[in-house]
């Protein structure tokens, strides 16, 4: 680790507290509106769609911000206490179709290896480097381009995973009985939950509030997980030189949003302060960038150039850039 980066984690550690009446206020300040925007919808919709999505949009953007609840629980900082932090992230995975705890296998594998290039795979998107890419078989590259196509990537994809991928431990089948009471209890809520809902308003009007919440939600969560890691001078290196601290510091964008919706996506826009400190309550990021503002410099994004990251798909590891197909067609056309 470099002096630099070693001074940084030590000035992270008075940030790492939990506050459990701020938790407590959090959740509510959260549910609360999430539970009134869903209401409006269903309202609404009689009324006409165009309205109904007037209060979708919100839902689906505070779907997202319980979800970055749920994942500080996964990370033991939202309560003093390990066991509210995983019971109320177990509680909040029912609402956002995530299993908490094989989620957060998954997640602490992601914070552990992100930035190596051979411990690609956990948790994260898959990025290939050029010279993988060019080994692989015409229908292998096929197959590698149409996973990072915007409209898979950004829009089935999402909705697939929350929707399909996370009713089964699929990757962990093998891995013991843990994965599977969690994907099944999990299931077993939502089962629950749904139930009672359509019990209440009938299976239509849940379809047509429910489905467009998660899918709008699904495609935000993946759009903001794949801008804090997918820019074009993000960290990826080799075992032998891959550093954790370095590359959680410049490996992850500060994704500098308006304070709206920092506050609807939990802030976790502030990615690289995150994985160099996952302890730290999420609540508390913002205040970091107050006390240290020359952390807004690294690896910042706007929206308007998160935008021109959607090209960016394959590590060239000789410029240690993540470059565009068209890139790598200009460099060896015959290949491409």
């Amino acid at each position: 680790m470099s002096s630099a980066t070693r001074l940084w984690v030590s000035r992270m550690m008075p940030y790492k507290d939990p506050d459990d009446r701020r938790a407590l206020f959090e959740i509510a300040a959260t549910i609360v509106p999430f539970a009134t925007a869903w209401v409006a919808a269903w309202a609404l919709w009689p009324v006409h769609p165009l309205l109904a999505l007037l209060a979708v949009f919100p839902a689906a953007g505070l779907m997202v911000r319980l979800f970055i609840i749920q994942h500080d629980c996964g990370h033991g900082s939202m309560f003093t206490s390990r066991l509210a932090n995983d019971w109320v992230g177990r509680a909040i995975g029912v609402l956002t179709l995530t299993p908490y705890d094989y989620w957060r296998h998954s997640h602490a594998l992601h914070h552990a290896s992100s930035g190596n290039l051979d411990k690609r795979g956990f948790g994260d998107i898959d990025t290939l480097t050029v010279d993988e890419y060019m080994a692989l078989s015409r229908s292998g590259r096929l197959r590698y381009r149409l996973y990072r196509h915007p409209l898979v990537m950004f829009g089935i994809g999402p909705a697939y995973l929350f929707i399909f991928r996370h009713r089964l431990p699929v990757g962990a089948m093998d891995k013991g009985p843990v994965p599977w009471v969690s994907t099944l209890a999990t299931n077993a809520g939502i089962a629950a939950i749904y139930g009672l809902l359509i019990y209440a308003i009938g299976l239509k009007a849940f379809l047509l509030v429910q489905v467009p919440i998660v899918v709008i939600g699904a495609s935000i969560g993946v759009w903001l997980f794949y801008v804090q890691h997918q820019f074009e001078h993000a960290h990826w290196e080799r075992t032998e030189e891959w550093q954790r601290d370095n590359a959680a510091l410049h490996g992850s964008s500060f994704y500098d949003l308006p304070k709206p919706l920092m506050w609807l996506t939990g802030n976790i826009g502030i990615h690289h302060v995150h994985h160099l400190s996952s302890r730290i309550p999420f609540h508390r990021l913002p205040q970091i960038l107050k006390d240290y503002p020359e952390l807004k410099e690294i690896g910042r994004l706007t929206f308007w150039q998160s935008l021109k990251c959607v090209p960016l798909t394959l590590w060239d590891e000789q410029s240690k850039r993540l470059i565009s197909f068209r890139e790598a067609r200009r460099r060896m056309p015959a290949a491409v």
